[in-house]
């Protein structure tokens, strides 16, 4: 179906002739156009969250259309039609005045999110606002992919948020995406602090010498841990001190949770899908690296992912197996020894030659690189197509 997402699209369209047939109409004001709108045709339309003047509203139902109608007191929007940015998610911070951030939408919905009863909504209202706006992020996010990463080069990074600015691995995790980066991948992660911000430091300073990158890490590290009263300062001052070229070879996607909205997300993601469910936003962030997943060293959090990430191998329920790589041997085999169990189990699977573990930024960047996903061996059987399908029509 055909999404529109704003009047001045749905007035083009309408009056270059085109029908609303098949249409999705996604938080739009239409009362300038109403004439237009009360003449389109309607089939199989729908309308999310729209300004619809009465007679419009009339018009459209007994036409057909399911509405959904807006809904009124909450701070955020829950059909929103474009994912977030730090412009919007952070609107009205002032570095100068890192309390500032308290006024921010981000804080808003956080706050929000706890006074409706935080992971256990209380009522059937507030967890249908969640649900839609989840709903409206994942078809956001598919949206940003088909024109920004339709080569479906996309590489996740996954890794601890109690990593700090000062450590090393924080460096070395900016490097990995800044170089994967330049060579066309779009970088996704969780979009919070510590490994994850680096994953977006490093797409942020694509263009940048190693001496700037090393230079404004060092400013962040002014504030380490995302605990640090200016900790999102900084990271505001670093992005206007290096702002990117017009190019937009700086992109890259961050997928938080307000479920760890005590901890802001980074402003270096270019572009935000924030999520209320983390269960729908660890699966969907998995999912949608298809080119691998690099793991830094990490917590539960990030061994959830990595296990999230072997099923996905293991049962290839994507279509193929894609890189795992570890990032520190010494890390994921003594301290938190995941990685022998990932090799173990994926013995005699497609993913088992596509697992491994290295300490340095070559080395990661260089497997991404010549590890491409497998389409799987598995075949398509299921119990329909084997019990239930006509014999006369084979399933697709």
């Amino acid at each position: 179906m055909r999404e529109i997402h704003s009047t001045q699209e749905l007035k083009s369209y309408l009056e270059s002739g085109s029908s609303l047939r098949d249409t999705v109409v996604q938080s739009v004001n239409v009362t300038s156009i109403a004439d237009l709108v009360l003449d389109a045709t309607i089939q199989n339309t729908l309308f999310l969250g729209c300004d619809l003047p009465d007679a419009v509203l009339a018009s459209v139902v007994k036409r057909g259309a399911s509405v959904f109608p807006a809904l009124a007191g909450l701070p955020f929007n829950p059909y929103a039609p474009t994912l977030y940015s730090a412009d919007t998610l952070f609107d009205g911070f002032c570095a100068a005045d890192p309390c500032s951030y308290c006024q921010t939408t981000d804080a808003k919905v956080y706050q929000h999110w706890i006074d409706t009863g935080s992971s256990n909504p209380t009522t059937i209202a507030d967890a249908l606002a969640r649900r839609l706006h989840d709903m409206a992020m994942t078809d956001a996010i598919g949206d940003f992919l088909a024109s920004h990463a339709p080569h479906g080069k996309i590489v996740g990074m996954m890794g601890g948020h109690s990593m700090k600015r000062s450590d090393d691995a924080y460096l070395m995790a900016a490097r990995i995406s800044r170089e994967l980066t330049r060579r066309g991948y779009l970088m996704v992660s969780g979009g919070g602090p510590g490994a994850m911000e680096a994953t977006h430091v490093g797409a942020w300073f694509v263009e940048r010498t190693d001496a700037e990158l090393e230079t404004a890490v060092k400013e962040l590290s002014a504030a380490p841990s995302y605990k640090d009263k200016r900790w999102l300062a900084c990271a505001f001052e670093v992005r206007e001190k290096y702002p990117p070229s017009s190019g937009g070879k700086h992109i890259s996607l961050g997928i938080p949770t307000w479920l760890y909205g005590h901890e802001p997300p980074t402003p270096f993601a270019t572009h935000i899908a924030k999520y209320f469910a983390n269960s729908v936003r660890e699966d969907g962030l998995v999912t949608i690296a298809s080119s691998g997943l690099i793991f830094a060293p990490g917590s539960a959090g990030t061994i959830q992912e990595i296990f999230q990430d072997a099923t996905q191998n293991h049962y290839a329920t994507t279509g193929v197996s894609s890189p795992m790589v570890f990032l520190n041997s010494d890390y994921w085999t003594n301290e938190k020894p995941v990685y022998p169990i990932v090799k173990q189990l994926a013995k005699g699977y497609d993913y088992e030659k596509l697992i491994a573990i290295f300490d340095d930024v070559d080395s990661v960047v260089n497997y991404i690189e010549n590890n491409k996903p497998i389409e799987s061996s598995w075949g398509k059987w299921s119990f329909y197509s084997a019990h239930c399908k006509r014999k006369d029509k084979p399933m697709a």
